[in-house]
């Protein structure tokens, strides 16, 4: 091909991707207008997007997001609504721009004063799609802050409406380093809530995690020596944003360690650590888990856990609890932490959810004789829960049999739409070593495939 053909051709392979993604929001708007998320045991059409197409959840969300503001929806009596920005919307469908085009467009028009005026915002989403017709998503953004300039010059026009739409804290994932990033927004109250107390929990000397005579809890606390405060104050070289941290973190223990924040799902609300044995005779190395789903250094759980109160859970040779029955339908709360223990987080294979957002289920139902011993019990999510039952979406459980690679652990039964051959499976998501250890197998097998060993 010549050279101004490959580059019509790249041209060209873009539109139509462009105005595919249009048919995939149309799509997204059928399925949720037919309610198939939930005909299928879905509780959103993210999930069922996950699911079927075996994307990312942050994608699924896009999607989902990209059809809520460019799709054309519909009335019960079938009459069709105008798209909440229309004029991006139709850039699509011509294929003229991309999703990222449109997210740069929903992006400014959500930070556009809740008093500017419904013209005045109609005119604005022409301004910005146009604009994308011709740039880049870059250019999109640089348009959008000159534009929002233009309407509100003084800042003022900002509301309560607004403040709420904005407000939000967002944790991020570990990292590397088991190190998480925390960004958002505080309304004026949360702000106004929070600042004295950390002008008493974020002192200079207070709650100092690497100073052991660093007095705890709350500077204004009569119990607290003033003498040993100032001398912990004059040996504090943390930064301001070091302190507000583990003022924060000493908080977080001492509502834990209160007891005031009640129980969740059976247990008291608290911090549930789970390590290993050889772990714990070590005192080092390695990460112990929580319920929610994070790691934990061993030597930092080791402190936590120094005023805790210790559980000690049995295992047989295949990772499973020993028995613990009873005879009520109810687990009891000692078999929820064998459960948190033993399986980290939902069954369900390819769930993420943590133990802690996870209810106890009889793997073999309980009105069909299933019953509450340790070996028959299992945890999953409140979405994966509700999608085992006897319909034709419906999932089912039992156990891998004695024998089996992983002889006990709950199997997962996929519905015939999204396997026809309904291959039980099992979820390795909650146990690193064993994905570890699969990947070796496999690169194994391949390099012996490679070396022509049979």
């Amino acid at each position: 091909m010549p050279d101004t053909d490959v580059v019509l051709t790249l041209q060209q392979l873009e539109k139509s991707l462009r105005r595919a993604g249009a048919v995939s929001q149309r799509l997204i708007v059928e399925s949720v207008e037919r309610s198939l998320p939930a005909t299928l045991g879905y509780n959103s059409p993210n999930k069922l997007l996950v699911e079927v197409l075996r994307v990312s959840a942050s994608d699924a969300s896009a999607r989902v997001s990209a059809a809520r503001n460019l799709g054309t929806w519909h009335t019960l009596s079938g009459e069709s609504l105008p798209a909440t920005l229309p004029e991006t919307a139709a850039a699509q469908r011509d294929g003229a721009i991309g999703p990222e085009h449109a997210r740069a467009v929903a992006k400014i028009m959500r930070k556009i004063p809740h008093a500017v005026s419904n013209s005045d915002i109609a005119t604005a989403e022409s301004i910005l799609a146009e604009c994308a017709r011709g740039g880049t998503p870059e250019d999109v953004e640089n348009a959008g802050h000159r534009l929002l300039a233009h309407l509100d010059p003084d800042g003022n026009l900002g509301d309560d409406r607004d403040r709420s739409r904005r407000r939000g804290v967002s944790l991020g994932r570990q990292d590397s380093g088991l190190m998480s990033k925390i960004s958002g927004e505080l309304d004026p109250t949360a702000r106004a809530l929070l600042d004295p107390i950390l002008a008493k929990w974020a002192r200079p000397g207070m709650n100092n995690p690497d100073d052991p005579q660093s007095p705890r809890g709350d500077a204004e606390d009569p119990s607290i020596d003033r003498e040993a405060l100032v001398a912990a104050a004059a040996r504090d070289t943390r930064t301001a944003a070091q302190r507000n941290h583990d003022a924060l973190s000493a908080i977080f223990r001492v509502m834990l360690e209160s007891g005031i924040l009640g129980r969740h799902r059976g247990l008291p609300v608290t911090a549930i650590v789970t390590m290993t044995l050889e772990q714990l005779e070590k005192a080092a190395g390695g990460v112990a888990t929580t319920a929610t789903g994070g790691l934990l250094p061993v030597d930092d759980a080791l402190k936590l856990a120094e005023h805790a109160h210790p559980v000690l859970v049995l295992f047989d040779h295949n990772g499973r609890p020993l028995h613990l029955g009873r005879r009520r339908r109810v687990a009891s709360a000692d078999q929820r932490l064998a459960l948190i223990a033993a399986e980290g987080g939902c069954t369900r294979a390819g769930c993420a959810a943590p133990a802690s957002l996870c209810a106890v289920h009889h793997v073999q139902e309980w009105h069909k004789g299933g019953h509450t011993d340790i070996d028959s019990l299992t945890l999953a999510c409140d979405a994966c829960h509700a999608q085992v039952h006897d319909g034709p979406a419906g999932w089912t459980t039992t156990s891998a049999p004695s024998g089996a690679a992983y002889a006990g652990r709950t199997e997962w039964i996929p519905p015939p739409h999204i396997d026809p051959d309904r291959k039980p499976r099992i979820n390795h998501r909650h146990h690193a070593g064993e994905m570890i250890a699969h990947a070796r197998r496999k690169a194994r097998g391949r390099a012996r495939a490679g070396d022509g060993v049979p």
